[in-house]
Parts: structure tokens; sequence; C-alpha cells
């Protein structure tokens, strides 16, 4: 045999071995790509939810919150033309007065959120400036705020008011008159006293309703309101 055949024979097992060597390493690279692959969308697959999980979280979170706060913050559907709602309340004096009690009488309900500020001293002063003149156009006048009945007639000896003063410390009378409900300042909404006015009519049903009401001017345009019915 020449030393050319040697060369070759010699040469070929170890050509063969190393194939076989690098057979196997191709297979494992191909079943670790492989598994890098199946773990890809299982990783992704997972992440989506739990994306998906908390974004059902929130909603949960928005919508209680939601539901919460609406009753709150709801008003009442008092319109003008229906029956005014019944109330029984302690007035400043210790006596208790109620709707019943003005049967056949014209009544103006005026609701102020605090004894003693500024804008509901200017408005229970104008109504007892002009207590002769409704009393002349057969109208009685209640002045309304969820205070106790000791700042009620705190506020009536200090400016000497000549309307009643009616205490609802419970919210019953101000939530059937719609004057119960969200308010805000500062940035901030709460619940509160909306400033509002109610004329009701010698049938005992709601013949003007006055919202949001600006104090300057506002007792004489009832008195003109009551004067026209």
């Amino acid at each position: 045999m020449s030393k050319k055949s040697r060369k070759k024979s010699s040469k070929t097992p170890s050509s063969i071995a190393t194939a076989k060597k690098k057979a196997p390493t191709k297979r494992a690279t191909t079943q670790t790509k492989s598994a890098k692959t199946q773990r890809t969308p299982a990783t992704k697959s997972t992440k989506t939810i739990a994306k998906a999980g908390s974004h059902k979280a929130a909603s949960k979170q928005l919508n209680s919150s939601k539901s919460a706060s609406a009753p709150a913050g709801a008003k009442s559907a008092l319109t003008e033309g229906q029956k005014a709602p019944a109330f029984r309340l302690p007035r400043d004096g210790g006596d208790v007065i109620s709707l019943a009690d003005y049967a056949g009488r014209k009544l103006v309900l005026f609701f102020y959120p605090r004894a003693d500020t500024p804008g509901c001293t200017r408005e229970a002063i104008d109504f007892t400036r002009l207590a002769d003149a409704f009393t002349t156009a057969g109208t009685a006048v209640l002045g309304i705020s969820a205070d106790p009945l000791k700042a009620q007639e705190k506020f009536r000896d200090k400016h000497k008011l000549a309307v009643p003063l009616i205490s609802d410390e419970k919210h019953e009378m101000l939530e059937a008159y719609g004057a119960w409900g969200e308010k805000s300042m500062y940035g901030k909404t709460f619940l509160g006293i909306l400033r509002t006015t109610v004329l009701i009519g010698t049938d005992g049903k709601v013949a003007k309703v006055w919202r949001n009401v600006r104090v300057d001017g506002h007792a004489d345009q009832v008195l003109d309101a009551a004067r026209s019915l």
C-alpha cells in the first residue's frame, strides 16, 4: 500500500468521528432554539393575562366609586306643579313646625348653607326686611338649614331676624326639597346645602323653585312671585 493510500485511510476514521461529534451539537442547538421558542409565547401570554387581570381590577374600582358617589350627589326631582313634600321639624324657640300648619296659605322656604355666614346673613336679613310685605301678600316665610337649634337661636338674636328658623340636622327636608347635594370648593367636592328657595301655593303645590340662588335682590324677586300667585 502506498503512502498516499495510508494517509487517506488514516484520515477517514478521523473525519467520521468529527462528523459524529458535530451532528449531536447541531441537534442540541435545534432543541435549544425550540425550547426557547416554546418558552417565549408562554411568557407573553402570562404578561397578557396579568395585564388583563389588573385592568379588570381597575375597572371594578372605578365602577364601585361611581356607583357609591352617584346617590350621594343626586338631587331631588322636585319640580314646579308637584305636591310639596311634608315635613315636621323643630324651629327656634323649641316649637315644632310642619307643612300642615300652613295649609291654605302661600309659603316661602329658603334653604341656606350655614347660620351667621356672610351670604346667609344677608339673605335672612333681606327676608326679615320684607316680612310685613310678605304678610300683606298672604305669604309665610321659613328659613331652613342643618344648624342645631342653639346656633339658629344665636343667629336670630344676633341679627334680630323676624322669620322662623327650622333645624334639619338629619337633612330629611333638605333632601326632599332638592337642597342637599354635591358642592365644590377649592378643587374639592363634598356634600352640603345648596342655596335654594321654594314657593308653595295655597293649593299645597310647588309654584316656583330657585336653585343656585344669588343673594343680592333675591328676596325681592321671591316677593314679586308671591304677589303674582
